[in-house]
This record gives C-alpha cells, structure tokens and sequence, in this order.
C-alpha cells in the first residue's frame, strides 16, 4: 500500500499507510465494495434512489451559497411552502415558509432541498456540535469533488468549516482525499476526491461536485439500523462491516480524538433500494464512545438535514407493506402540493434514531 505522499520516512510511511486503513473503512466501501446482501426476500417499498434530501435553515440564500457558487448547481424551483405541506410538518396553521431547490444541471433526483420555516416556533439544531458519537437524525450528506483545496479555501471563505484537515488516503493503487465540511445550522458536506484512477463512467461527468450519492447517519445500534432497512423497508444490503480498530493513533475524517483511535472501533452499513453509484443511506456507530442523542430533535422546525424523500408507485400501498411488517408509521397519508412535482400523496416513516424518511407518489 502506497502513501500519497512522496518518499516518505520508514515512520511517517507506517502513518500514512495506518490513515489509509482508516479512511477506507469509511471511503473504501464507496467506491471499491460489491454488493454483498443476504437475500431476505423482502420486497422493497420502491426500487428509485432518493429524490430529495430535506435541509431546514435559518436563512436559505446563505447555505445556497455553497452549492451554487462552489458546487455551480443551479435552482430547480424556488417558492412558498403550501399551506398543506406546512401542515403535514405538524406545524402551527400560523406557520408558513419557502423553499428553494437545488442540484446539478443535469441531475433530476438526488436533490437538495432547502426549506426555510417561519412562525413555526421554536427552532434548535437537531444534532448540536454534531459529533460522531452523537446519534440521532443526519449526519451529512456525502457528495464527490474535484480540486479539494480549493474548494477548502472557497468553503472557508463562505463561513463553511471543517473538524479535521483534509485526509488523503490511498488505497488499492487509488488515490482520494477526504473532509466534512459544515456550513450555518450545522448542515454538513462529506466531500470525497479520487485523484487516481478516473471515476467510472458511471458516474456522471462534473466540474466541481456531483450532486449527493448517499446520506449519512450516526446511529446506536448498527444492527438494528440495518434490520429496518432491509426488513422492513426492503432495501437491499450494499456493505455491512466488521468493527474497525485503528492499529495505532491515527487521524480519522469522523473526528474520533486521535488518543482514542486505537480503542473506540466504529461500524458502517450502506444499503440501496437499488444497485448504482447514486441514493444510497449510510449509518455509523461509533462503538464504547458514549455521547448525546438527539433522535427527539428530528422535526420541523429545528435545523439540519430533516428528512429524505423517496418516490413510490403507490403510496398507501408502501404504507400498507411497511406496516404489514412491524413498522412504525411517523405521518399517516396526507396530500400536499409539492413542487415542482404537483399534488402528492406523502407519508413519512423514522429510523431507529429518528431520522425521517417520506415517501410519495402522485395523487390519483
């Protein structure tokens, strides 16, 4: 295994190999890993990768600044919330609110939505600090970039923030780097650069970042997670990892003080409603490492990543499987007006630590 870094000494050459072990814990799987599930025979509830990922801010045109300027993505549809999407938030009938969204020019799922509420009460972080030992709701999201540093100093100069530099990892004759950025409300970027060889064709040509291909979650109980998706929702299981235990002090893109690298193991799983390079959901417990849990927090109108939305052929028919199979239903069917989509039939489902997944299809 070879260092990104040229020549280096016998000590700093074991370092950066022990980096490159722990980065490809995190970043190994999404971009060398085989889907390896264990058919359960369930069907899925839909088999389309997400279509939207649902971000609440305190001031939209700030957060935009990101994806618009360093990103280049343009606004898909940018306007009031409808009363009856306001409602199905559970908010106040006072509330209102506006929403802008966003993605690349030629992406048509794998969206971001930023969502402003007002006269909606009170409004926290939903996960404060966001720690990675701290569970409950998203934890970021995760897209692909090109020329990392610059993007660095162009998030840095926007007000965007990073809890550990740039890591470079090089794994099986690839080279990428990797940081977290995290921007106004605690929203976070993952951002992810394979300098060597070139992205496969399937992912879709980009200039600076692709639009998001997978959620991240920082959850209690890996398993547990993992269940719910593919046994209730259906999903089909993409990685499911042994515990992995750095073999000596080591930097991490999760932020795991360097001290405890060596004894805090951590567990991933990803999972897809179907095979491709894009709309994905990621969890990670941080194993013997207790923080805060924040799964109460995940609601409108607190800050952060809210919610993801999937898009079903029926929805009542999904409702009806998930139910059939043990799970909880967080909203019951409501029809809103959703653009740029139109009249939809929207219901929302939680992870075991309260992240909310809505599904939809069109009002028939």
């Amino acid at each position: 295994m070879k260092s990104i870094h040229a020549s280096p000494r016998p000590a700093a050459r074991h370092r950066a190999n022990t980096t490159a072990l722990l980065a490809c814990a995190i970043v190994g799987i999404l971009f060398f890993a085989s889907s390896h599930a264990d058919p359960s025979g369930v069907a899925p509830v839909t088999e389309q990768p997400w279509q939207e990922t649902v971000v609440s801010v305190s001031h939209i045109d700030r957060t935009a600044r990101f994806f618009l300027e360093i990103g280049e993505y343009e606004a898909k549809w940018r306007g009031p919330l409808d009363p009856s999407l306001v409602a199905a938030w559970e908010l106040p009938e006072a509330a209102s609110g506006e929403a802008l969204l966003l993605g690349p020019a030629d992406y048509a799922s794998g969206l971001i939505r930023l969502v402003r509420f007002d006269d909606a009460g009170q409004r926290v972080p939903m996960r404060p600090g966001s720690r990675t030992w701290d569970t409950g709701c998203y934890f970021s999201m995760m897209v692909r970039m090109k020329d990392m540093p610059e993007i660095y100093r162009k998030a840095i100069d926007l007000g965007w923030w990073t809890e550990t530099p740039i890591t470079p990892v090089s794994f099986r004759g690839s080279e990428l780097r990797v940081v977290i950025y995290r921007g106004p409300d605690g929203v976070q970027v993952q951002g992810y650069e394979r300098l060597k060889p070139p992205l496969p064709d399937s992912i879709p040509a980009f200039e600076t970042l692709t639009g998001p291909f997978n959620i991240m979650q920082m959850v209690r109980d890996r398993d547990a997670t993992h269940d719910f998706y593919t046994n209730v929702l259906g999903f089909g299981s993409y990685y499911k990892g042994d515990p992995f235990l750095a073999p000596e002090p080591t930097p991490t893109p999760l932020g795991i003080p360097l001290s405890l690298t060596t004894t805090v193991p951590y567990r991933a799983g990803i999972v897809e409603t179907r095979p491709g390079e894009f709309g994905r959901m990621e969890f990670i417990e941080v194993m013997g490492m207790s923080g805060f849990d924040y799964s109460d927090r995940c609601r409108a109108p607190n800050l952060g990543t809210l919610a993801v939305r999937f898009e079903v052929e029926d929805a009542a028919q999904a409702r009806n499987r998930i139910r059939e199979r043990g799970g909880a239903i967080r909203n019951e069917i409501s029809r809103v007006r959703l653009e740029p989509y139109g009249t939809i039939d929207l219901f929302a489902v939680q992870t075991p630590d309260g992240a909310i997944i809505q599904f939809y299809s069109a009002a028939k």
